[in-house]
């Protein structure tokens, strides 16, 4: 596969919307009109299966808790690309997404009818770049005329490009291929690829057999974060305000599960995974996670009227992309603010 010249374009994001989302979302395509339609109480929520509060929020059901009139349906995704597609295809209510995706999501003429109201974590050691140890690879600079896959307009995928200009490589360097994280399990195995960006649980995988490079942790810390956030549409924003303040507050109380109860919280990671307890507690201990106060301050997602530095991380991140060719051209400051829904907060999480 050629090096990929720029980001898929809105017109083509909304063709494959209108294509096919995933089999997930088509699965559930029909919970679009009734969520929407006489007052029904539906919330439909995409996530990933990769270690975050999130996974508490639905292990224990917290928010069918708070909300048991909803029919609460939780659908998993692999990538932000898929998400920004169910989006644009009104198939979701509230869903994880990396910042990458997020930035890509709100630029252009017809941005994305969404806004971010939570974080979920903060990208640690649970994302990297690793080489096969077959190739003889040890550093980022090593890569060039290399095949390396991620998932297209993903975390990883501006983190890998931010990598290769950290190396002094551009993306035409090498030959990049996107391919979602069970495919690129398959294709390290087969030796198709030399390396892959990628995050947990496929990650693990392919340390085994290889040599890590870097790291979101090492190249958030460079200048470069990047974050899981969280998203909610803005039809939800206009029908049912209150079901986001009970769902922050289920996602509030799953955060500080991770720190109170670290015991319960591996269970129910290994639980939603499928995965044993000492693998969830090593992927769990290599994530960010903020406390709910943390979340809410300054630093990261700021309140109501007063955006935090997330503002800043998401405005930056769509000019590099634009810089990068992956996306036409950055969205301003402006335009990502007006990206954030922060009514109710702090007051909502006490």
């Amino acid at each position: 596969m050629p090096p990929v010249p720029q980001g898929p374009s809105r017109r083509l994001l909304l063709a494959g919307a209108l294509a096919a989302v995933s089999a997930a979302v088509t699965g559930c395509s029909s919970d679009s009109a009734a969520s929407t339609s006489g007052g029904s109480k539906r919330l439909r929520i995409g996530y990933f299966a990769f270690p975050s509060g999130d996974l508490l929020v639905k292990n224990g059901k917290l928010l069918e808790k708070a909300l048991p009139d909803y029919e609460i349906t939780w659908i998993t995704f692999d990538s932000g690309a898929s998400v920004n597609q169910a989006f644009l295809g009104k198939s979701l209510d509230i869903a994880a997404l990396g910042s990458s995706p997020f930035a890509r999501g709100v630029s252009g003429s017809s941005p994305i009818p969404y806004k971010v109201a939570w974080i979920l974590d903060v990208a640690g050691e649970n994302e990297a770049l690793v080489a096969r140890k077959a190739t003889g690879i040890t550093d980022v600079a090593g890569l060039k005329g290399k095949k390396m896959a991620m998932p297209f307009a993903s975390t990883s995928h501006y983190s890998l490009l931010a990598a290769l200009e950290t190396a002094g490589l551009k993306p035409s360097d090498v030959e990049l291929i996107d391919l979602q994280p069970q495919p690129i399990l398959a294709a390290w195995q087969r030796g198709d690829i030399d390396a892959a960006y990628v995050w947990l649980p496929t990650l693990d995988e392919l340390r085994k057999t290889g040599t890590q490079l870097t790291n979101s942790k090492e190249i958030g810390a460079a200048g470069k974060p990047t974050l899981d956030l969280a998203v909610v549409s803005d039809d939800l924003i206009a029908r049912d305000p209150q079901a986001i303040d009970a769902w922050r507050k289920a996602e509030a109380e799953a955060l500080r599960l991770l720190k109170s109860d670290p015991d319960g919280s591996v269970k129910a990671v290994a639980a939603e995974l499928g995965i044993s307890t000492a693998d969830a507690e090593a992927q769990l201990s290599q994530g960010v996670f903020l406390t709910p106060e943390q979340v809410v301050s300054a630093d990261w997602l700021g309140i109501d009227g007063s955006p935090g530095k997330l503002l800043t991380y998401v405005t930056d991140t769509g000019r590099f992309l634009a810089d990068q060719k992956q996306i036409d051209g950055a969205p301003s400051q402006d335009v990502v603010r007006k990206a954030f829904y922060l009514k109710g907060l702090p007051d909502v999480l006490k």
